[in-house]
């Protein structure tokens, strides 16, 4: 699992083509050939030698790594339709799970 403030090391197009060259030129196994690239782990090489083999892009996240994807935000034309749909949500969530809700208040 990835921590917080954690670096990722990214490699680029002509990097991966190259290292999947040498290896499926016999110029080493994976393990070894990571260390002498530097690449962080053996198991990187082994994907990119895959999709390279099933003619696949070597990044499938790319086109689909966009901020706008996801639930379209809800707009409201005033205040007042945006107060009336938030308190419809809370009377929804109180009425979903009336454990949460507490006496007196």
């Amino acid at each position: 699992m990835a921590k917080k403030g954690q670096k990722f090391q990214t490699y680029g197009e002509e990097f991966k083509t190259e290292a999947v060259q040498a290896y499926l030129g016999g110029k080493g196994s994976y393990v070894t050939l990571s260390k002498q690239l530097g690449i962080r782990s053996k198991t990187q090489l082994e994907n990119w030698v895959k999709k390279y083999k099933a003619g696949e892009a070597y990044d499938t996240r790319k086109g689909s790594l966009s901020p706008l994807k996801g639930r379209p935000r809800t707009t409201f034309a005033s205040v007042e339709e945006e107060r009336d749909y938030l308190k419809a949500q809370v009377d929804y969530l109180k009425k979903r799970y009336p454990n949460l809700v507490q006496e007196g208040s």
